[in-house]
């Protein structure tokens, strides 16, 4: 299925076919995957081994962490590692910040993240979202929304908020793009999330939001790049294209079994979190509703 829309990139769901991108001589980067860095029990060298006999990169985007990458980089530098990190705004969104260089990236986290994650520290920092945009500002990196109508009950994506209204519809305008298919969404929902992405014309990403190793490079952005530089600016010029399916149902189920006792030891502070994040949202609710009855 494609999305024939006169906009470029171009989005398609179907299963990458590596060899084909090699030939092309493209690069294919599954943008959005988990380590045992966060809440994947994945190897940041299993994840290598895999996407070099792939032939193919990755973004290591562990959730309020970067530490993947750097492992990354010193166990085989020979494979595209885009320096990234997915950060859980307090409001609901999940922010993925890709940096044009690992030291920039360091230099962010150690400034601007490390410092304000919970005691839960896969789930939502302090930060808000207008605060997260606005910290990338300072940095040489593109913000992309992640998951934009994920995710199932949560509010979790940056469309979802701003259609049920926690966020002001402007907010938009201060992200480089948005992820458009994501391996964990509904094709329904990828849909919607590329419609808003040509919309408001903003550049496209595509990954597996994998936390398992045979979840890497079912869903790849791809482009003509040789290097970190170059493949991030192809994105910012919207030349690049996505390509790639969402999990199945048992896939996900599977998905969600295996990371599960991940987050076990942090049981009390994730409630607590989730309460502070859905109070207000009860709340507002309750108003909108009340004021409707009047």
């Amino acid at each position: 299925m494609k999305i024939d829309l006169s906009y470029s990139p171009e989005v398609v769901f179907r299963p990458p076919e590596y060899a084909r991108l090699k030939k092309n001589g493209m690069v294919g980067v599954d943008m959005h995957y988990h380590t045992n860095h966060s809440d994947s029990h994945t190897r940041v060298r299993d994840a290598l081994k895999l996407a070099k006999f792939k032939g193919i990169g990755l973004s290591i985007t562990d959730h309020n962490q970067i530490s993947g990458f750097f492992e990354a980089k010193r166990i085989d530098d020979s494979v595209l590692c885009i320096p990234g990190t997915e950060v859980s705004a307090w409001d609901g969104p999940h922010i993925l910040l890709y940096f044009f260089s690992g030291g920039d990236m360091e230099e962010c986290y150690k400034k601007e993240i490390e410092n304000k994650k919970s005691s839960s520290p896969y789930l939502a920092t302090k930060l808000g979202t207008e605060d997260i945009v606005e910290i990338a500002q300072d940095y040489n990196c593109l913000t992309i929304a992640a998951h934009p109508f994920g995710y199932l009950l949560f509010n979790k994506g940056l469309g979802k908020c701003i259609e049920r209204e926690y966020l002001h519809p402007k907010i938009i305008s201060d992200f480089s793009g948005l992820e458009v298919i994501c391996g964990g969404m509904t094709r329904k929902l990828n849909l919607k999330a590329a419609g808003l992405a040509y919309k408001n014309k903003l550049c496209m990403t595509g990954g597996t939001d994998g936390h398992l190793l045979r979840d890497l490079g079912n869903v790849l952005t791809c482009s003509y790049a040789e290097d970190t530089e170059d493949f991030l600016e192809e994105l910012i010029h919207r030349r690049n294209y996505i390509v790639g399916q969402e999990k199945s149902l048992i896939e996900k189920g599977v998905m969600a079994t295996a990371i599960m006792p991940k987050y076990f030891r942090y049981t009390a502070p994730s409630l607590r979190i989730h309460y502070s994040q859905n109070a207000p949202r009860l709340k507002h609710f309750g108003e909108k509703y009340l004021s409707r009855k009047k």
